[in-house]
């Protein structure tokens, strides 16, 4: 994932509400959304290279997702996949600080990465490259750098969320699919410097990531009830300027 945008008790019906991209090389083979076959319970896209995944939920409402923290001066050769670190804490039983507390001394193991994980009580965010906070009710926004840094998609995507809360009722699904799919780029002034030069600033810049080799992979928008109630769907675009694949599930979380 590389831009998760999301309100946390923010709406009367849903505890949270959030829209994300996954941004990867369209050469790393993946799987769309779908129930593992070795783990029934668990929701989510899966990395057929490494075994993990980005972003997913179970049917007990245990959620978790990744965005990889952008620094490729300090990049690892050989480091653990932090995909692997959504998926265990899917499959476990662990609380969020608890799981957070475990994993805490090997993170420095993994390159740069950011980890939401909760489930219906709390809602925490680590990075190995800036601590833990339980996070209150809020409007967030995270991509590759610490929550909420104000890069101008994050500022966009939150203040495009905003105004969708603000207008009142259940926030359409495919008005959260429009914001993912914003093309639009900042002008130059505007852009963070990560290292990456400023070609490469540019086409990370959108929310909505086009290039010949690396790009938006996929979209979810994901709705999870007060009541337990979750709707996920996820498009798949793999390089392609329209989603060629939707998979939509609906459940009870129990």
């Amino acid at each position: 994932m590389c831009l998760i945008l999301f309100a946390y008790g923010m709406h009367p019906r849903h505890r949270l509400i959030l829209a994300a991209n996954r941004d990867e090389f369209y050469a790393r083979p993946s799987a769309a959304a779908a129930f593992w076959a070795d783990a029934p319970d668990l929701l989510a896209g899966r990395d057929l290279r490494d075994g993990g995944t980005w972003l997913g939920i179970t049917r007990q409402g245990r959620f978790a997702a990744l965005t990889n923290f952008r620094d490729p001066a300090s990049l690892k050769t050989g480091a653990p996949s932090r995909g692997r670190l959504v998926g265990d804490f899917l499959r476990g039983q662990q609380a969020p600080p608890d799981y957070l507390d475990a994993i805490r001394a090997g993170a420095s193991a993994y390159n740069g990465f950011n980890l939401l994980v909760g489930d219906f009580r709390s809602l925490y965010v680590f990075s190995n490259r800036g601590g833990s906070m339980k996070l209150s009710p809020g409007l967030y926004g995270l991509s590759n750098h610490l929550l909420n840094t104000p890069w101008p998609k994050v500022e966009r995507g939150r203040a495009f969320l905003r105004a969708l809360l603000e207008n009142g009722g259940d926030p359409e699904t495919e008005a959260l699919f429009s914001l993912l799919a914003d093309r639009s780029r900042p002008a130059d002034a505007n852009l963070p410097d990560t290292g990456v030069g400023p070609a490469w600033e540019r086409i990370l810049s959108s929310i909505f990531i086009t290039s010949p080799v690396y790009g938006t992979r996929s979209s979810t928008v994901l709705k999870i009830g007060h009541k337990g109630g979750v709707e996920f769907v996820e498009r798949v675009f793999n390089g392609r300027p329209e989603a060629w694949m939707t998979s939509a599930f609906s459940f009870s979380a129990l």
